[in-house]
């Protein structure tokens, strides 16, 4: 299994998560944990997903999530798992 970290933040409105679970299903990628929340109207998710079953390069994947991301007003970033776990750890 490789896992990804995806996270999305941006202003909330309707529609973010089925937009992002949309291009995930389309791709083969699934959800293995998602959490989102809202503070005032700001909308904040993150999502812990296993990308081995999609055939496209993780980068491409990153851009393609990105692009996502700007043309539904939030910022989408990804991270493999291990990249996110080194970088937090102290």
């Amino acid at each position: 299994m490789k896992k990804t970290i995806i996270t999305v933040v941006g202003k909330d409105t309707v529609g973010i998560i089925a937009k992002v679970c949309t291009y995930l299903a389309e791709n083969g990628i699934n959800i293995l944990d998602i959490s989102q929340t809202i503070v005032q109207e700001y909308f904040n998710m993150m999502m812990i997903a296993d990308v081995s079953g999609t055939e496209k390069q993780f980068g491409t994947i990153c851009d393609e999530l990105d692009a996502l991301g700007k043309e539904i007003g939030v910022m989408i970033k990804c991270q493999r798992e291990e990249i996110f776990d080194s970088m937090h750890r102290i």
